[in-house]
This record gives structure tokens, C-alpha cells and sequence, in this order.
């Protein structure tokens, strides 16, 4: 049925092979890491090397659902409902519908109140597919696209992305505007004069073509990432790239200067921008905070001078969610996540760190809570603590939400799992108990018109 094939040639393929394997080997590693690059020849080989990974992205159905089961007793909301009035924009995939949606949950009885749905290929087919967009139909379709960090505004607008364009639906799911200015990511927040700031991934990238280059994120390109204020109606008012910023704060090693020498392509990872509403003693209104994730940092920035007027590194490791407690107090979600030399792990637990600015210390808030409930998302994450004392978390990772009291003692929790048992992904969800976000849910309800299913 088969020929036989001569000793000397299966010799003579094996012997080639080696050296051919050892060269593609070297194109690639040189493409990703080296200080030279060669050109379409390296480009090519990575190409090559990327394609299962690309063909896993384009076919695989699931990948929305958590790695590994963790709580396999644990399904939607599980403890006592809160006794003070507050709402949960639960960001989650809908595995029925294969789809991401956002839920207003009334955390008093942990009822859904309203739900968002929409369409994201329709919104896809207005944008140009190429440049930063080139794969927006690939990786942020219906099926793989989360309303990361969702928004409610004044008017009932609903504002969100996912590394796409900046969105804002209506009560129905329509389109209100899409921004495609910059591809935005991570969270999504508002100053007390309503306007919203989101990170970018600024394309082209700011900084000269010779230190970064010109590629795209997804295809290895150097990650600028940008500070974006926006008017409630999508409107960009102020962007700054944040390795700029470094630059022009004498911090351009942090950026260029890798301990194992190479070249970085996310040194930055901006994760989060609390904006400042009131002067104090350590900040003007008008700053804001940032969450430098690759860089384990919180910085202090003053856009209007375009300095950094604080930076702090600390007991901390891959920092997410940066918030103002009060006129003197930070805190921050971090993931404790460390790079060894086998592996790369949750070094215990996450942690929720609180700086004080009249001390110059930090320490660590219900951490037995976390150790307790084993709470160790690798990436993501997010936290809130409540002016009561009272903690929010997101374990982003495994699909959990946890809300803990004052005293350590878990309250509830929230398992993503579908009704066929798997446990599925969840995009910053965002507690809601201030007194002005509780109006807007109060009059986004009694506006709210009838929308066709």
C-alpha cells in the first residue's frame, strides 16, 4: 500500500530538519524578543508560529468559560441580600444566548431589574475593519465581547467597551454613539462634572516610529496606552499617552531600560483612572489617579501641568482599581500576581491595599477575608470599599463576585454558572450604593419606555 522510502533520504530529512527548525526557531524568538528584527523574514515566521493560536481564537467556541471549577456548590447569588439600598451592573456572558449582558440587580433581593442586550455586530459593521480594527469582527463579536465595566449615566445611557470603540446604548440596547477614535479598555469612570475618562490603546502610537514602531497590539506592536476624557455625548476633550507622560517626568527608563534587555511592549497597562473631585491637602480637582499595572504603581497626575505629582511603588504586585476614600486615603486592588522561575503565580491570595498619605504607609484591608474565601483571580479584578466599612470584589478569573461586611464576615457571593454547569466570564461589574448613583437607578427606572424583544 506504501512505498518504502530509502534509509538515506529519512536521514537526510532529518538532518535538514533540525537546522531548519533551529532557524525558525531563532526568526521568531528575534521577531518577539530580539534587539534586531529582519524584516518580512522574521514577520513571516511568527505568522507561521502564530497560527494555531489564531486559528483557536477565530474557531473555539467557549472561550468565554472559566478555566477549572472552584466553587462547584456555589450557582448566581448565594448569602443574605444587603439591608441597605444598593445595585449591582452585573457584567456577564449569558451562555443561553451566547452572548455578554449587563444586568441591574436590586442587591436588597437580588432581583434583576433590567437588562441590556445589544447587538455588537450591528455596531461592528459601522467601523472601518482595518488598522487597530483589523480583527474587531474576530475578537469582538456577539459571542466574545463583554460590556466591560459598564456605565449608567444621568441621561440612562448605558456606556461600555471591550479593547473596542467606546459605546453608549439606550434603555432598548440602540446605539446612541460609538467612539473610534482609539480602541478603549479597562474601566470607565466619571468626574463630578459628568465627564467620563477611559484608557486607550493610541494608535498610531505617539512616540517616534524608531523606539516603538508602527505594528498593531495584536500583532506585537508596542502598547501606548492613553489617558482619554470624553464628553457625556462621546466627544474626546483631553488624551495623553502615558509612556509621554513618563517621559516628560524623567521616568523614560521605566519604559526602555528592561532588566533582561529587551525591547517591552506593555510597560505600562493602565488598568484604571480615578478622576479628583474636590481639593485637598495631597491633590487639586482635575487630577487623577492611575493604576499602572505593568509597572506595579499608583501615580497621582496633574493633567493641566502635565506632571506627576506623586508615584508610589509598595507592598503590592500587578495593581488594578485605584479609588479615593477620603482626603487623605487611596486604595487598591492587587493581584499578587509574581513571575518565578518555573512558573508565574497568585503569591498567596489578593490583596486590597490602602495608602495613607498623612503616614506614608501602607496596609492591608480584610485580608484574613480574602485568605478565607481564596480569592485569587490572576489577572483583572476589582474592589470597593464602602464608606461603611463594607468590601466589594471581583475575583474576575473564576466568574466570582463577593460582598463582604465591615467585620470580615462574607455577606454574599455570585457564581457565574450557566445551566449546564460551566462557569462563565464576568466584565467589572459595578456596585452602585452612593446617594447620586442610587437617583440615577431611581430615574432610570421611571423613564425607562417599553423596548420590542
Amino acid at each position: 500500500m506504501f512505498k518504502k522510502i530509502e534509509i538515506w533520504i529519512l536521514y537526510l530529512i532529518v538532518f535538514l530538519g533540525i537546522p531548519i527548525t533551529i532557524g525558525f526557531g531563532v526568526l521568531v524568538r528575534q521577531e518577539l524578543i530580539g534587539s534586531t528584527k529582519l524584516g518580512r523574514v522574521s514577520k513571516t515566521a511568527l505568522f507561521l508560529a502564530e497560527i494555531p493560536m489564531n486559528l483557536k481564537k477565530i474557531f473555539l467556541s467557549n472561550q468565554l468559560q472559566v478555566a477549572g471549577e472552584r466553587f462547584p456548590l456555589l450557582d448566581n447569588f448565594n448569602g443574605t441580600p444587603n439591608s441597605s439600598e444598593s445595585y449591582l451592573l452585573l457584567s456577564r456572558y449569558d451562555r443561553d444566548l451566547k452572548e455578554g449582558i449587563v444586568e441591574l440587580v436590586d442587591l436588597m433581593n437580588f432581583k434583576v431589574l433590567h437588562t441590556w442586550n445589544p447587538d455588537i455586530n450591528k455596531f461592528n459593521d459601522s467601523v472601518k475593519q482595518s488598522g487597530e480594527f483589523k480583527y474587531l469582527n474576530r475578537d469582538g463579536n456577539n459571542s466574545r465581547f463583554l460590556l466591560r465595566h459598564p456605565l449608567l449615566l444621568k441621561d440612562g445611557g448605558l456606556v461600555f467597551q471591550d479593547s473596542s470603540p467606546l459605546m453608549k446604548i439606550d434603555e432598548c440596547s440602540n446605539l446612541i454613539f460609538q467612539n473610534t477614535q482609539d480602541r478603549f479598555h479597562h474601566s470607565i469612570e466619571t468626574d463630578i462634572d459628568g465627564n467620563i475618562w477611559v484608557p486607550s490603546y493610541m494608535y498610531p502610537q505617539t512616540l517616534p516610529v524608531e523606539k516603538v514602531g508602527r505594528d498593531i497590539v495584536e500583532e506585537n506592536g508596542y502598547i501606548d496606552d492613553g489617558i482619554v476624557k470624553l464628553s457625556p455625548n462621546g466627544e474626546v476633550l483631553f488624551e495623553k499617552s502615558v509612556s509621554q507622560i513618563f517621559i516628560d517626568n524623567n521616568l523614560e527608563s521605566l519604559l526602555f531600560s528592561s532588566g533582561d534587555y529587551r525591547f517591552v511592549k506593555d510597560p505600562i497597562h493602565l488598568n484604571d483612572i480615578q478622576p479628583v473631585d474636590f481639593d485637598g491637602e495631597y491633590w487639586k480637582k482635575g487630577d487623577v489617579f492611575l493604576s499602572i499595572n505593568s509597572q506595579s504603581m499608583l501615580i497621582l497626575y496633574r493633567p493641566l501641568t502635565n506632571q506627576i505629582i506623586w508615584h508610589g511603588k509598595g507592598p503590592f504586585s500587578r495593581v488594578h482599581d485605584v479609588d479615593i476614600l477620603d482626603d487623605y486615603r487611596i486604595s487598591a486592588f492587587h493581584n499578587n500576581y509574581k513571575f518565578f522561575v518555573n512558573t508565574n503565580v497568585v503569591d498567596g491570595n489578593n490583596e486590597v491595599i490602602i495608602y495613607d498619605f498623612n503616614t506614608n504607609k501602607y496596609s492591608t484591608y480584610l485580608e484574613e477575608s480574602l485568605v478565607e474565601n481564596d480569592v485569587r483571580t490572576k489577572t483583572n479584578g476589582r474592589s470597593q470599599i464602602l464608606p461603611n466599612g463594607d468590601l466589594f470584589i471581583e475575583e474576575t478569573d473564576f466568574g466570582r463576585t463577593l460582598y463582604f461586611d465591615s467585620d470580615g464576615s462574607l455577606r454574599w457571593t455570585h457564581v457565574n454558572r450557566a445551566d449546564n454547569g460551566n462557569v462563565y466570564g464576568i466584565g467589572w461589574s459595578r456596585i452602585l450604593y452612593t446617594p447620586e448613583s442610587i437617583k440615577i437607578v431611581k430615574n432610570f427606572l421611571e423613564a425607562r419606555g417599553k423596548c420590542n424583544d
